[in-house]
């Protein structure tokens, strides 16, 4: 595989993940986040580069519309997008909040990276395909267990706004097909990246493993495999779909 790859929330455990299988893969790594200090380290040190490093904030739509349309004219289109970049609010003992004490301000900080940012990212890479048409365009969103069954430790906020992603990849799936964009998304299950260990002790693993019928919590690898193959030609007649990694923690 081949091509420019922008991973948004790139310095975060899942985000690095992604980020080093796709220079594994052979694509040019455009690894974006909010600290620009931690995903410049990435950047320099990932296989098979040169590769970027931009900050952003993907909140900020402004800054998306320069940071993609720099990037398109100084080394050619984008041909696939991973946005990777979320947020989980808990409260002081890692607990989420029940509904009656959430806060407006939590509630809509929550939508704003999680469903909003998606939705900047994903509306700015279909203006620029439908403009410019590439071959094996793909948007990868960022869904979650928690979304498919109400979350255990998640908080509400955070389960609408991933709930959020499954019904605006289905929708840009059907418009995105008409200019080439495949539009795919991954939904985590328990993975032992930094927003897990918000709410879960290291110590509490083994049990909380006997609740998942592949007996493990997931690495960050497991939800970068996933992404490698919506990103690659195999995927090829796949939209609207989400992967799920959560070792059968969640079946249909």
């Amino acid at each position: 595989m081949s091509g420019l790859a922008l991973v948004t929330g790139a310095a975060g455990g899942i985000g690095r993940a992604v980020c080093d299988r796709l220079a594994c893969d052979g694509f040019t790594v455009i690894a974006c986040d909010l600290d620009e200090e931690r995903v410049g380290d990435l950047a320099a040190r990932l296989p098979s580069g040169p590769h970027l490093a931009r900050k952003l904030d993907v909140t900020d739509e402004v800054a998306i519309h320069k940071t993609f349309g720099d990037i398109e004219r100084e080394y050619g289109p984008i041909h696939v997008v991973v946005a990777a970049a979320g947020i989980l609010i808990l409260d002081e003992n890692g607990a989420r909040r029940p509904i009656t004490e959430l806060s407006t301000e939590e509630w809509q900080k929550t939508q704003a990276v999680n469903s909003t940012g998606t939705f900047f990212l994903l509306r700015e890479f279909l203006r620029l395909r439908e403009a410019n048409p590439v071959e094996g365009a793909r948007f990868i969103g960022f869904s979650s267990v928690a979304a498919q069954l109400g979350g255990y430790r998640s908080s509400s906020a955070y389960i609408a706004s991933k709930s959020a992603v499954l019904g605006l990849v289905k929708a840009a799936a059907r418009e995105g097909a008409a200019i080439g964009v495949a539009v795919n998304a991954v939904a985590p299950g328990l993975i032992n990246a930094p927003m897990l260990r918000l709410s879960l002790n290291e110590a509490d693993d083994a049990a909380v493993a006997q609740s998942i019928p592949q007996g493990r919590i997931g690495t960050p690898e497991d939800v970068a495999g996933a992404v490698s193959f919506l990103a690659g030609p195999d995927s090829a007649y796949i939209t609207g779909g989400v992967i799920d990694v959560n070792g059968g923690y969640r079946m249909q």
